[in-house]
């Protein structure tokens, strides 16, 4: 995930409200349109990233991943900064440490899981945060989640289940690591929801990104032997998901939402999952059995629960914030 998730990275989705200014026209239709290609390339990033595993270490690749998309957003940043009256404060700041913190080490599990886990199962299992999201804000903010994600949680422990073949020993332990990732991604999409507010939606993932790098670059010299010759091999796959996955989908983002409600936008990035599966199918010829097929379903069925649930104003609050779940 990028998760790319954000972060949206999975970097969030930030609210209409909230985004800076950017001259595009658009219809809703195009925006719609371009989110479903924000969901295609989040989906294919994950043949990326573990053809990657190929040449460097995962932290090696976060590294490189983090400072490509960092760099590739600072001029947006600047720009974003220019357009808010606001000076970003010291909350700003922690907010952008913490969330990239939580997407570092949610990547890094991801990233180490990858070795092993196959990428159908990491799109799935990494869309577990989904479910898990309503919990961790429960846990930061004391608000009770909505009585949807009940049903949404006894679809995914039945969807991770029969995923497994009907039992949770077919796990490798690179598919473990993906689901413990979930819980990460979880957290920050909450943080993400904390850093709303400031409106720097921009500032925050290039920031986020920056953090990234610098941990991943000391953990690599501790923890990896990294190559020259290993980082041209990946050269490829750190160029998609650093820009594409990453800088380029996450612009998207923010010009799409100026234009289509984010409740509509989470449900059309929840693709990405889809097109992992896909992605893995063609590319790499990976194969699931029908039960592994309908765990997978119900993992997406759950999902889509949710956001649906956000569509017809069931949503998760905290600290006054409303933040659809991110991609």
């Amino acid at each position: 995930m990028r998760v790319l998730r954000l972060a949206v990275s999975r970097a969030g989705l930030p609210l209409k409200s909230q985004v800076p200014s950017i001259p595009a026209p658009m219809s809703r239709l195009n925006a719609d349109i371009a989110l479903f290609f924000a969901a295609a390339v989040w989906g294919v990033a994950f043949v990326f990233q573990k053809s990657a595993m190929d040449h460097i270490g995962p932290l090696a690749f976060i590294a490189a991943r983090g400072l490509v998309a960092a760099l590739a957003l600072a001029p947006l940043a600047v720009r974003e900064h220019r357009q808010v009256a606001a000076t970003a404060g010291m909350g700003f700041w922690v907010i952008a440490i913490c969330g990239g913190c939580a997407f570092f080490i949610a990547a890094w599990l991801q990233q180490a899981g990858l070795r092993t886990a196959t990428v159908t199962n990491t799109g799935f299992l990494t869309a577990l945060y989904v479910v898990i999201t309503p919990f961790i804000a429960w846990g930061w903010s004391g608000k009770v989640p909505n009585p949807i994600v009940w049903p949404a949680v006894l679809l995914s422990a039945l969807g991770t289940w029969l995923l497994g073949g009907g039992t949770l020993s077919a796990f490798s332990a690179g598919d473990q690591l993906v689901a413990l990732s979930a819980v990460f991604w979880a957290i920050h999409v909450v943080v993400t929801g904390r850093a709303s507010p400031f409106g720097r939606p921009i500032a925050f993932t290039a920031v986020q990104f920056a953090v990234v790098a610098v941990l991943a670059v000391l953990g690599a010299a501790l923890l990896e032997t990294t190559t020259l010759e290993g980082l041209a091999g990946a050269a490829i796959d750190i160029a998609y998901v650093g820009l594409l996955s990453s800088a380029l989908t996450f612009t998207i983002l923010t010009v799409a939402l100026q234009h289509t409600p984010p409740s509509e936008a989470a449900v059309i990035v929840s693709m990405e999952t889809v097109f992992a599966a896909l992605a893995a199918y063609l590319v790499l010829g990976e194969r699931l059995a029908a039960i592994g097929w309908a765990g997978a379903g119900l993992i997406l069925l759950a999902t889509l629960l949710l956001q649906i649930g956000t569509a017809l104003g069931l949503r998760w609050r905290w600290g006054g914030a409303v933040t659809p779940p991110e991609r």
